[in-house]
């Protein structure tokens, strides 16, 4: 019965800075089934986590996006969006970074589906 603490602190100590946050952001959340597309209609900006994801919060839904490329998501970097639908956010988007220090071109984001978390007592 003891090793079940040392495996899961052994576990956290393994976590990225940027797993670690979204942890805490999705702590008492479930997954739904995975989307190509999310509605951005009145909702916030995405929030990026270094090297982890990027989240967009709806209502109660956290949507999180673990994307093909997560190193090249850097909170010190600005994306630039081309969307194919002013409503939608969707995989086929397609997101460049460049740098805030000197405008330049720093990467692409390739996203994946975006997988909701909402609150376990609401999944019922």
């Amino acid at each position: 019965m003891l090793a079940a603490p040392a495996v899961q602190a052994e576990d956290q100590a393994e976590l990225t800075k940027g797993e670690m946050k979204l942890a805490k952001m999705l702590d008492g959340r479930v997954a739904g089934e995975p989307e190509r597309c999310i509605r951005t209609i009145g909702s916030r900006s995405i929030t990026r986590i270094d090297d982890t994801a990027l989240v967009y919060r709806d209502g109660d839904t956290i949507w999180v996006n673990y994307t093909r490329s997560p190193g090249a998501i850097d909170d010190s970097d600005y994306m630039v969006i081309d969307r194919f639908s002013a409503t939608s956010l969707c995989r086929t988007d397609r997101i460049t970074t460049y740098s805030r220090a000197g405008n330049f071109f720093s990467g692409v984001i390739f996203l994946d589906d975006f997988v909701p978390y909402r609150a376990a007592d609401a999944e019922g």
